[in-house]
């Protein structure tokens, strides 16, 4: 709204292997999704999905999410699901967008984790650095976690 947003997005991106397929890692981090977000996440303090049955395109969902003491809340949407590949998520109500992309060498397999935010509003551009330093953390810390749990083996999947 007359140009107070920067659209250069912010972006995080972090990359890890884990040993177990892909069609594994999709059931932990996709079609079980609204089960396991909050256990890599745990600045998720509350998950409701808004519609109903199994996590696929166009499902949405609403998050609480408590970062460094500051409670937010918005609602997203899946817009890819491809079963044991990709799964990607958009911020309706604030722009952002997180990827989950998966690839296979034998049992080891490749998450990559990508979080855009997609504009900044003007209050936050002096703080821009701080913001993708944030970002670069919170990517790396959820590539992570997922593969901590799913090593661990005490997830659903």
């Amino acid at each position: 709204m007359f140009g107070l947003l920067k659209n250069t997005p912010v972006i995080g991106k972090a990359v890890t292997s884990i040993q177990h397929p892909c069609e594994h890692i999709f059931g932990f981090v996709g079609t079980n999704f609204l089960i396991n977000y909050p256990k890599w996440s745990s600045e998720v303090v509350e998950l409701e999905a808004l519609t109903k049955g199994p996590v696929g395109i166009g499902s949405m969902v609403r998050q609480v999410r408590i970062d460094q003491g500051n409670r937010s809340e918005s609602t997203f949407k899946v817009t890819v699901f491809q079963a044991a590949k990709r799964i990607c998520f958009e911020g309706i109500s604030n722009p952002y967008r997180c990827d989950y992309v998966l690839q296979s060498n034998d049992s080891l397999s490749t998450v990559t984790f990508t979080f855009e935010l997609l504009s900044l509003e003007l209050y936050m551009r002096p703080f821009e650095k701080l913001i993708r330093i944030a970002i670069q953390d919170g990517t790396e810390r959820t590539v992570k976690n997922i593969k901590q749990l799913l090593e661990a083996d005490k997830i659903k999947s």
